[in-house]
This record gives C-alpha cells, structure tokens and sequence, in this order.
C-alpha cells in the first residue's frame, strides 16, 4: 500500500512541477530541496518549542512530525513566494530545453516523496504499517527514498553546512569502532533505528499518560543508541 502511495505523490508532483515550465521546475525543485534540508536540520528545536506550548501525552508524540512537515511547508511557500517576484514570467525557450521540465518534474517529485516518507519515520504509528517497515525498501523492494533522503541530509551537514571540522552533524553520534581507540572513532547513524524504537513502544505503551517511552537495548553488534524523548527527534544533531 505505501508503494502505490509514494508512486501517486512522484506522479502528482511530477505533474504538477512540469507545469510551471522549465524555469519554473527549476525553481521549484531548488525550492524543494533548500526547504527540505532546512527542515532537516531544524526540526528538532522547533519540535522542543512546540513541546513547551502543547501538553498531553498525545500531542507530545505528535511535535516532530509536525515540526518537520510544517517548517519544510513554509519554507517551500516562502521560496516560492522570493522566485515568483525574482522572475515574475517564464523564459521563451523551445525544443529539449523546454522538455527540461519533466526531468526537473520528476526530480522534484522523487524528492517529495523522500521527505514525506522520511516523515512518516518521526509519526505517532506503529513500528510497521500500511506496508511501511523502516528496514525495507519501501519502494518496491527496489529502492529506498527515505534512506537516501537521510544519507544525503547528512553529507551534507558534514562536508558543505559546516566550518572546517567543527560543527553539528545531523544524526551524527560518534563512537569508537575498537572501544578506547580515537583512531577508529566513526559516525553511526540511528535515525531509522530510534524512531522504529521509538513507535513500537508508543504503539504498545501502557503506561500512565504523560510519560515518555523509556529506551530499549540497542542490537549488540552497534554502539549504544537511545531512543529519542518525545519532541526531540532530532537527537542526534
């Protein structure tokens, strides 16, 4: 079922994107992406803002997926917003130029798709549903958007956000490959592994309302990971 979902939202956007015209599918996808990192690699503090205006145990469960989805929404506007008034009309452009649009159409709509997906990761769901497991691919056992979406946020964050080599890295937890040794110290990432964590004991919790899920042994071939508190998804930034 999420396959047949993720292919309606690559189409729908795809669709929709081209459009606009070449110039316009460019816009669009630059807009997509910047707001789609920005959204990344912010979501965490706003999820925690959120977390002090909103009390209950389901809204505390709700604060990342809003968080995520809403800055990457206005952030899309915004840009869209800037572009339309840089370049109010389209550019007369004719032939395969022109045909651009369908590649940067599809581009934009592949990357909807990823974050959306990468979304549904931070959800108030069960650990699987609709066909989603966060260890398959969940385009058709073929490919994986999210883990893409997740891989290229965080190069990103390493080698072009930061300066030199300080800085936070997103879902950048390091640890020591050989305990005690610095020189085999490595980045392991863990935001698929904290949330699937992170869903199943919202799904099974029994607790008192109010209370936040408690961490889970992490698997003993990786280093120690905890599961995020509600409202700071972002944990490993």
């Amino acid at each position: 079922m999420i396959d047949l979902i993720l292919i309606l939202i690559f189409a729908g956007v795809t669709w929709a994107v081209a459009g606009e015209g070449p110039w316009g599918a460019i816009m669009v996808f630059f807009s997509v992406l910047l707001s789609g990192l920005l959204a990344m690699n912010i979501f965490e503090p706003v999820a925690e803002m959120l977390q002090g205006v909103l009390s209950g145990y389901e809204w505390q469960h709700r604060v990342d997926i809003m968080a995520l989805l809403g800055v990457f929404a206005i952030s899309v506007w915004a840009l869209r917003e800037v572009t339309d008034r840089i370049m109010p009309t389209s550019l007369d452009v004719s032939g395969l130029v022109y045909e651009t649009r369908w590649l940067f159409g599809a581009a934009t709509g592949y990357m909807v798709m990823a974050i959306l997906l990468t979304a549904l990761h931070t959800a108030p769901l069960s650990r699987e549903f609709i066909g989603f497991r966060p260890e398959r691919s969940n385009l058709f056992d073929a490919l994986a958007p999210d883990r893409q979406w997740l891989g290229f946020t965080q190069y990103v964050s390493e080698h072009v956000m930061r300066s030199g080599s300080t800085g936070p890295i997103f879902d950048g937890a390091t640890f020591d490959r050989i305990e005690g040794d610095p020189g085999t110290r490595q980045i392991w990432s863990s935001f698929p592994i904290r949330y699937a964590q992170r869903r199943e004991q919202y799904a099974t919790s029994t607790g008192s309302a109010g209370a936040p899920p408690t961490s889970s042994a992490p698997p003993s071939s990786a280093p120690p990971v905890s599961v995020p508190a509600s409202g700071g998804g972002g944990s490993g930034f």
